[in-house]
C-alpha cells in the first residue's frame, strides 16, 4: 500500500510553486484584515496557516499511499459526501442566507467542498471500471444521474455556483474519457427549452446575481456594488501596485468580502498588474502540470 519511491521523487519545482502560492495567499489574507476590528477577522491568517499545515501533512500522507489504493475507497468516499450533503440540509449551520456548514466541536466545514473531490474520485473509479464501454452513451447515465443528485442537494442549500461547478467537473471528465460531444446536443437543446422553468424557480437574489454578472452596471449600489468596488480596487493597483499593507480600497472596507470572494482584487491592488500576471502564470503552471500528471 505504501510507496516510498513517491517521497524520494518529488517534483521540486512543482512543490516550490505550490508553496509560493500558499505564502502569497497567507500574506494577502493577513493584509486584507490588518485593520479589521473583529477578533475573528484579525486572526483569519492564523486559521489559514493552520489549514496550510494540515494540507502539507495531508500531502505527505498521500504521497506515501499509491493512488490505486485510494481508488478502492472511491465509492465509499463519494457515498459519504452525498450523505453529508443530505445531513447539512437538516442540521447544517446557516450563514449569509445559506445552510452549508456542519460544525463538529470547534471545527466547521462545508460538505460541498468534499463533494468536489468525492465526485472526481467516483468518476475516475467508475470510468476505470467501465473502460471497455466508454464510447457507449449508456455508460454515462449513472454518473450523470449521481452528478445531478449532488447538484440538487447543493442547490437546496442554496449554492448555485458550487452546483454548476459540480456539473462542469462531471461534464469535463466525461468528455476527457471519450464521450462524443455530439451526444450532448439533445441535452443542450432540452436545457434551452426548460431554461424558463429553471429561471422561475431561482431565488430572487440568484436571479439578481446572474443579471448583474451579465450587466454589472444595472445596480451599482445594490447587487452590482461588489463588482464595482472590486474593479476600483483592481484599477487602483496600476502596473506595480500600492504595496503590501498599503491597499486602502480593500483595507478600509470599501471592498466587501475582501478576505474571501474578492481576495484577488486585494492582490491586484497591492501588487498591481505585474503581480497578478506572475500569480496567473504560477497557476497556469500548476494546472498544466496537473493535466500532464493525469495524462501520464
Amino acid at each position: 500500500m505504501f510507496d516510498r519511491r513517491l517521497v524520494t521523487h518529488f517534483d521540486w519545482p512543482f512543490i516550490a510553486t505550490i508553496l509560493t502560492l500558499m505564502v502569497v495567499g497567507l500574506l494577502t489574507v493577513y493584509s486584507s484584515n490588518a485593520l479589521a476590528t473583529s477578533a475573528f477577522r484579525k486572526t483569519l491568517h492564523v486559521r489559514q496557516l493552520t489549514w496550510i499545515g494540515i494540507g502539507l501533512v495531508g500531502m505527505l500522507v498521500t504521497c506515501l499511499v499509491s493512488y490505486r489504493s485510494l481508488g478502492r475507497f472511491a465509492y465509499v468516499f463519494f457515498g459519504a459526501t452525498v450523505f453529508l450533503l443530505a445531513v447539512v440540509l437538516v442540521i447544517g449551520k446557516t450563514g449569509l442566507g445559506a445552510q452549508r456548514w456542519i460544525r463538529v466541536g470547534g471545527l466547521a466545514f462545508q460538505p460541498s467542498e468534499f463533494a468536489k473531490l468525492g465526485l472526481v474520485f467516483f468518476l475516475a473509479r467508475y470510468f476505470d471500471d467501465h473502460r471497455e464501454h466508454l464510447r457507449d452513451a449508456k455508460t454515462m447515465i449513472l454518473p450523470a444521474a449521481l452528478t445531478g443528485l449532488c447538484m440538487l442537494l447543493v442547490l437546496k442549500q442554496p449554492d448555485l455556483g458550487t452546483a454548476l461547478l459540480l456539473g462542469f467537473i462531471s461534464l469535463g471528465m466525461m468528455l476527457m474519457v471519450g464521450l462524443d460531444w455530439r451526444r450532448l446536443l439533445p441535452f443542450v437543446v432540452g436545457g434551452g427549452l426548460v431554461a424558463p422553468v429553471l429561471w422561475s424557480v431561482l431565488k430572487p437574489y440568484q436571479k439578481r446575481r446572474i443579471l448583474v454578472f451579465l450587466d454589472p452596471e444595472m445596480d451599482p449600489l445594490g447587487a452590482g456594488y461588489h463588482i464595482a468596488q472590486s474593479k476600483i480596487a483592481v484599477g487602483s493597483g496600476g502596473l506595480f501596485g500600492k504595496g503590501w499593507l498599503e491597499a486602502s480600497q480593500s483595507q478600509l472596507n470599501f471592498l466587501p468580502l475582501n478576505h474571501t470572494d474578492f481576495i484577488f482584487a486585494v492582490l491586484a491592488e497591492q501588487w498591481g498588474f505585474l503581480g497578478c500576471l506572475v500569480i496567473l502564470v504560477l497557476y497556469f503552471y500548476v494546472i498544466s502540470k496537473g493535466f500532464q500528471i493525469a495524462i501520464d
